[in-house]
């Protein structure tokens, strides 16, 4: 195992609430141009876990970039602090002058972005960039560009016009008052180049796997999905289009960069894209640094297929492959199924492969998710699987292993988990510890527990009958049903620890001093709100237990006799779990002390258990019938 890996903490484990305080958690995200000397790596990343408070999630070197992307998160100030150091321990050991690799880069801290994670927003993380960004330029003497939504004009909002040039042309950019740095000196820093501090929403580095070591037929495809486009061509352009001649704007001829139409002026060419395309030719000639007024000379510009895409082909010899380097800078938008795809698509068409992708550093679970469950509704498989299931598809799916292991626990960004210690028990350590002679776990924890298997028992009935020729028609109607299911069973396994949790609060109240009237008050205060607590723990459950007898009795309706006595089964656990629940609220209802409250809750009661027994009843004679049938 390398190094870095032991330095991982998972997301998962970082405490972001504080009681039911969220706190303001940042991420950052700072890039090194270093990837080869892990000695090098390995004090830069000491520098930032030498900051208390401090998560450090992901640690990426790559060889051939020679480039190390690094993720950690905490709260503001630790995070900022930890940025800091990071940069002037990596001004302390890379020499720009020596540097180079893959990856376009102007600075021994290339890049270092904040980004909102929890309880921030992108206006925190923006003024987090500036005082970082002015700390850097005013003690370590490098100069420093603002991006994204830090920056200090819209001419630096992209970061590919900010780095433009990279560390060769930087003395040249610095001499030009426009490129004067918005903090630190405007002179060259031969042996540090210069730094770009943003703050940005989550992006995720994603690169695209091709079976060649051809860099131009990366690019191809590259510049084919990226927002910016490419310049238009014409003549030899099946199926390598950057093999066409290159089209300009002339005077009074100004072609359309998406078809074969040809206006006689800007504003009616303008006029043109903006009917046919729905966008502004203007703010899409100024995003790429050209002036709308004076495009004569200029190359023709075609659309990418993808908006908040970026991306550049590059070879990496690691893994001896051509590679299409994308950025997302928003997945909402453009997710990394639909790039994948593309290119996939592009490539065929080229004669070429994809082989698979690759994550650089970490991805959100949301990311992830949707690829998952893309793929698995082109193969009509269930949607309604457990969570890591639906990341498993989409390693598969996007050949997330194809060039280096993909770790699920490490690279996902908020892999949904069962932490509580008793659900991660095995069966009979479970079994045992409710046998010993402790009021909790009790059965609560066991009513939530039959609930939850209650649950999956619904789900699997449902994904049995998916893929099925004669449930082809009910395929959107099964997949919700059983995603339905999963949460169920999800929320029923956290309340197992919950009802535990809840009861402890009673205990905790019980130990409390006694031995003034003000104690012996507040000790009684305790108790009741710890009853409270213990009796709105199992009464959820209760209501969670009801829900999953629905799925129950839709899952038996489905008709699937193979496994219609699963349907009652599940109904019968689910049944228990209500049952069950609710004994515990009744016996910790009478000593809450509210009478109002009290009143409230048992006629809450009456009804679910009246309406449980009855659907449970419905639901048994539908299992039995198909059993006579």
């Amino acid at each position: 195992m390398p190094w870095w890996a032991t330095l991982v903490k998972w997301y998962s484990s970082f405490q972001i609430f504080r009681g039911n305080t969220v706190k303001t958690i940042i991420e950052c995200v700072p890039n090194f141009s270093e990837g080869r000397d892990l000695s090098v790596i390995k004090q830069i990343a000491d520098a930032i876990e030498s900051v208390r408070g401090v998560e450090l999630l992901d640690v990426d070197p790559g060889e051939s970039t020679n480039r190390t992307v690094v993720t950690f998160i905490g709260e503001p100030e630790p995070v900022k602090e930890a940025a800091f150091r990071a940069v002037a321990k990596a001004a302390d050991l890379i020499d720009m002058s020596r540097h180079s690799g893959e990856h376009a880069r102007f600075g021994a801290t290339d890049v270092c972005p904040f980004v909102p994670v929890a309880g921030a927003t992108m206006d925190d993380c923006a003024r987090i960039a500036r005082e970082v960004g002015e700390r850097i330029g005013e003690e370590l003497a490098i100069p420093v560009y603002l991006y994204e939504h830090a920056a200090s004009s819209p001419e630096r909002r992209n970061l590919a016009t900010v780095r433009a040039g990279e560390y060769e042309g930087l003395q040249k950019k610095l001499s030009k008052p426009e490129w004067k740095p918005d903090f630190g000196p405007a002179e060259f820093n031969a042996r540090s180049g210069a730094i770009a501090v943003g703050a940005r929403e989550f992006l995720i580095a994603y690169n695209i796997n091709l079976n060649t070591t051809d860099r131009r037929y990366a690019n191809e495809i590259a510049y084919e999905i990226r927002e910016r486009g490419r310049w238009k061509r014409i003549g030899n352009t099946e199926p390598f289009y950057y093999k066409g001649e290159v089209v300009y704007f002339e005077k009074e001829r100004f072609p359309d960069g998406n078809s074969d139409y040809v206006a006689s002026s800007f504003a009616e060419l303008a006029s043109f894209y903006k009917q046919q395309y729905g966008k502004d030719l203007a703010q899409r000639y100024e995003s790429i640094g050209l002036d709308p007024e004076n495009l004569t000379g200029c190359p023709v510009y075609k659309d990418g297929l993808f908006t908040q895409l970026k991306a550049i082909g590059w070879v990496v010899e690691d893994y001896q492959c051509a590679q299409i380097s994308i950025n997302l800078t928003d997945y909402t938008v453009t997710p990394m199924h639909k790039a994948y795809d593309a290119a996939r698509e592009l490539a065929n068409h080229r004669g070429i492969t994809v082989t698979g992708s690759e994550v650089v550093g970490v991805v959100p679970y949301d990311a992830i998710r949707a690829s998952g469950l893309h793929y698995l509704r082109k193969m009509m498989k269930s949607t309604g699987i457990p969570a890591r299931d639906v990341v498993t598809s989409a390693v598969q799916s996007l050949g997330l292993a194809d060039v280096a292991p993909f770790d699920i626990d490490r690279k996902v960004v908020g892999l949904p988990a069962q932490d509580g210690p008793l659900v991660n028990r095995k069966v009979a350590d479970f079994v045992d510890e409710v046998s010993r002679d402790t009021p909790a776990p009790g059965g609560g924890s066991i009513a939530a527990l039959a609930g939850a298997i209650g649950a999956a028992l619904a789900s699997m009935v449902v994904n049995l009958s998916i893929g099925k020729g004669e449930y082809d028609d009910r395929y959107a109607v099964l997949c919700e049903l059983a995603e339905k299911a999963q949460d169920l069973k999800d929320q029923l396994l956290r309340a197992v620890d919950e009802d535990t949790e809840a009861f402890n609060e009673v205990i905790a109240g019980m130990r409390m001093a006694k031995d003034t009237a003000d104690q012996q008050a507040a000790r009684a205060a305790a108790i009741r709100a710890g009853y409270r607590t213990a009796s709105e723990v199992p009464m959820r459950t209760a209501k969670l237990c009801r829900l999953v007898l629905d799925l129950c009795e839709q899952a038996a309706n489905i008709g699937n006799q193979a496994v219609m006595s699963d349907a009652g089964v599940g109904a019968l656990m689910a049944l228990a779990g209500v049952q069950g629940a609710i004994h515990n609220v009744r016996i910790n209802l009478p000593h809450t002390g509210d009478n109002d409250f009290i009143a409230a809750m048992e006629t809450d009661l009456d009804a679910l258990v009246s309406q449980s027994r009855s659907l449970c009843d419905k639901i048994q004679e539908k299992v039995e019938a198909g059993f006579r049938a």
